[in-house]
C-alpha cells in the first residue's frame, strides 16, 4: 500500500532540509547572496529554500546543486537533518529462478578538515586577522576561492586561488590590494580548498 504524507509532514519535513540548508551556508561563512551567486541564483531564491518553501529541494539533482555551491555534498544536508539514505534492498528474485543482487549502501568517506588562524590582515576584506579557516587537504580550489598553500619550507600561505598550470599557482592575497602572486610549482607541496571561514 502507498504511503501518503500529508502537507503538514511535507511542510515539516521541508523546513528540516532549510534548516539543514541554513547551517550548511553559515558553516561556511557564506551570505545568502553569495551562496546564490554561485549558481546563479538570487539571494530571495536562495532564501526560499533555506525557509522550505521551494518543493524543489526534496529533489537530488536540485540538492546536488545547492550543496555544491557549499562546497558539500547532500549527504552532508542529509546528516544535519538526521536522516542517513537508507540501504538499497535487493530487487525481489524473478519467478523463472533467476536472482539478482541490489548494491550495498556504502558510506560517504570522511573528509579530513585542518584550521590554520590568521595572523595578519593579508586576505582582508576577504578575511582579516583572527579568522579561523577551514580547510580540505583533499579537494582542489575553485576560482577566487580561499587556498591554502603548504610551501616546500613547510611554511602555510593563505591566498585566493585564481589559476595554475604545470609551472606556476597564481594567487591573489598579501596585501591590502589582493596582488597578484605566482608561485612556481616546484615551491608548493599541496594546495587545499577552504571549505569554511570561522569568524570571531
Amino acid at each position: 500500500m502507498a504511503r501518503f504524507t500529508s502537507d503538514d509532514d511535507a511542510g515539516t519535513e521541508g523546513r528540516a532540509l532549510g534548516e539543514a540548508l541554513f547551517a550548511l551556508r553559515r558553516e561556511r561563512g557564506l551570505s545568502q547572496a553569495e551562496a546564490g551567486a554561485r549558481i546563479g541564483m538570487t539571494s530571495q531564491g536562495w532564501g526560499l529554500y533555506e525557509a522550505g518553501k521551494r518543493p524543489g529541494l526534496f529533489r537530488p539533482d536540485v540538492q546536488r546543486r545547492l550543496t555544491g555551491a557549499l562546497d558539500a555534498t547532500p549527504e552532508d544536508l542529509a546528516l544535519l537533518v538526521g536522516v542517513v539514505p537508507a540501504p538499497v534492498s535487493p530487487p525481489k528474485p524473478p519467478s523463472d529462478g533467476l536472482q539478482a543482487r541490489g548494491r550495498a549502501f556504502e558510506a560517504a568517506p570522511v573528509v579530513e578538515r585542518r584550521r590554520l588562524q590568521l595572523s595578519t590582515d593579508d586576505l582582508a576584506p576577504w578575511a582579516a586577522a583572527g579568522t579561523v579557516l577551514e580547510y580540505a587537504p583533499d579537494r582542489w580550489p575553485r576560482r577566487d576561492q580561499g587556498c591554502i598553500i603548504e610551501m616546500d619550507d613547510g611554511s602555510l600561505r593563505a591566498r585566493l586561488y585564481v589559476r595554475s598550470d604545470e609551472a606556476e599557482l597564481v594567487v591573489r592575497g598579501a596585501g591590502a590590494l589582493l596582488t597578484i602572486e605566482r608561485i612556481p610549482r616546484a615551491r608548493a607541496r599541496s594546495v587545499a580548498a577552504v571549505v569554511a571561514r570561522l569568524d570571531d
